[in-house]
């Protein structure tokens, strides 16, 4: 921050909405904001933070090319990156920004307290002390919707992740959470911690158990009831379909 004024970059591909953020912050205060650059696009962004550094983005998610979640997802993960605040009209998109460590959500159309508040936030963050780098691994905590509120679950407490129609169920010892992201991100963002084990599932390695060929339904090799492999989920004891192309890496998990 420069003398109590949050330097700002405005990121989103309509030109209105960027008029309309830049009008809103002119009325804030405490902290006060001015906005360094515009940006219509990712590439743009990156552009802009190379000529010159920023506090905060306010970064709508939708655009062309790349979109926002993204973008943020590269930023956190260099020195010194600026705090984040989503603006978009698309709410489903909150739990992934949480999960990215965005300051704040805002949905269009932008109120100036929402704004302000989330401001407040912004220079809070950036006053504090910085957090450890993400790991190679991914981060430490999922945040899963759970009966309207937000939760952060700890990656450890994860046995699986199984891909069901339209969403991703995931499996604690305690209970499951249903999850709007592919099974592919998570996968990347979770890292080496989960096993593939097959299309549509992924195994925490601490919770294999076992490797056996019985009755599962999914398995490649296997209609519905009839034999195929299958990895044991501990402490659940459930079995999960084991794929052909994911064998080898199921029996390297078991040291066998």
């Amino acid at each position: 921050m420069s003398q109590d004024r949050l330097r700002v970059l405005v990121v989103d591909d309509e030109p209105l909405a960027r008029i309309r953020l830049r009008t809103l912050l002119q009325e804030c205060r405490s902290p006060a904001a001015e906005v360094i650059a515009e940006a219509g696009d990712a590439q743009q962004a990156l552009a802009c933070l190379a000529a010159q550094p920023c506090d905060l983005l306010l970064l709508d998610v939708r655009m062309p090319g790349r979109d926002g979640t993204a973008l943020a997802e590269d930023l956190r993960r260099r020195p010194n990156p600026p705090a984040v605040v989503f603006v978009t009209a698309h709410a489903e998109h909150a739990v992934q920004a949480f999960e990215l460590d965005a300051v704040d959500y805002l949905t269009k159309p932008v109120r100036r307290e929402r704004l302000q508040q989330a401001l407040q936030r912004a220079a809070q963050r950036l006053m504090a002390p910085s957090p450890p780098s993400a790991s190679a691994d991914g981060d430490d905590v999922l945040v899963v919707s759970d009966r309207g509120r937000l939760v952060r679950l700890p990656v450890a407490e994860v046995l699986y992740l199984k891909a069901e129609l339209k969403y991703v169920t995931l499996r604690t010892a305690e209970r499951s959470y249903l999850l709007d992201d592919s099974l592919t991100d998570l996968e990347r963002r979770l890292g080496s911690r989960l096993l593939r084990v097959h299309r549509n599932a992924l195994v925490a390695r601490r919770a294999v158990r076992a490797l056996e060929r019985r009755a599962v339904a999914g398995a490649d090799d296997a209609d519905a009831g009839e034999v195929g492999w299958a990895v044991q989920v501990a402490p659940l004891g459930e079995w999960l379909a084991v794929s052909r192309r994911q064998l080898a890496a199921v029996r390297e998990a078991l040291g066998g």
